[in-house]
């Protein structure tokens, strides 16, 4: 007996799955309106998002609020201009925040970066209710965050220079990705063991596509949460520490 063919799936069930912009059809030789229209509004909101202030007053209000002593710092990125055209400036500490970090306490297990990144608008929308939702699963693996750090025209590797100055084991920065098209306001999280100046991304381990139609924020901190455990107990992150949180997320008392 020969078994029937499975139907192809129409074009139509594809656009239910995935917000890519697939099968828009056409208008002559362009697009139709609807689409050319939908494509122009997510490309203003992803430059929106990359231009957007950082209010780091708020975030560091906010993780006061949390019971963590917060201080905050600066890249060597003097404006947005100079952030966007100078990577390497996001990723070192101005001189006041390297003067401000060797006074701080060492010695720090983890400690938590937030930084506005190419999204501060992730950052305003994700971040506290990434770190809420991970302080509750660190305590309740027995591990404490020592300090927190807000910081301003960050790029990930900023981190290595925060954790090395603060003399952490591993640093957790909280960041905003870059923005696509159907994702303005995405936050990510990088963690390294060891930080130093130096390290590159196959040292770090990535939880990324936090947002509204993507990863949950308490999806996001058991995800880091099971990082940093293992992360310590091996001494290792990045291609060293697959990750193996498994699904489905625990679901742990409101925090």
């Amino acid at each position: 007996m020969t078994t029937p063919a499975t139907p192809p799936r129409s074009l139509g069930e594809l656009r239910r799955l995935t917000p890519a912009r697939v099968a828009l059809g056409r208008a002559g030789a362009s697009l139709p309106t609807d689409a050319l229209l939908d494509f122009t509004l997510a490309h203003a909101r992803a430059r929106d998002a990359v231009h957007a202030g950082f209010d780091a007053d708020a975030i560091a209000g906010g993780l006061e609020a949390l019971g963590l002593p917060t201080l905050q710092v600066a890249s060597r990125a003097a404006d947005r201009r100079d952030y966007l055209a100078r990577p390497d400036l996001g990723r070192q500490l101005d001189p006041a925040a390297r003067e401000l970090l060797a006074g701080a306490p060492k010695g720090n297990d983890v400690v938590l970066v937030i930084g506005d990144g190419l999204s501060p608008v992730a950052v305003a929308a994700q971040a506290l209710d990434v770190a809420r939702h991970l302080l509750a699963r660190l305590a309740a693996a027995r591990i404490g965050i020592g300090a927190a750090v807000v910081a301003s025209g960050a790029r990930v590797a900023l981190g290595d220079e925060i954790g090395a100055a603060l003399g952490a084991r591993m640093v957790v920065v909280l960041i905003g990705e870059r923005p696509g098209l159907s994702a303005p306001a995405s936050l990510g999280a990088y963690l390294t063991f060891g930080p130093r100046p130096g390290l590159t991304d196959a040292d770090r381990n990535c939880v990324s596509n936090v947002h509204g139609a993507g990863m949950s924020a308490d999806e996001a901190a058991h995800k880091i949460a099971w990082l940093v455990r293992e992360g310590l107990a091996r001494q290792a992150t990045g291609v060293a520490l697959k990750d193996e949180s498994g699904d489905p997320v625990p679901v742990l008392p409101p925090p």
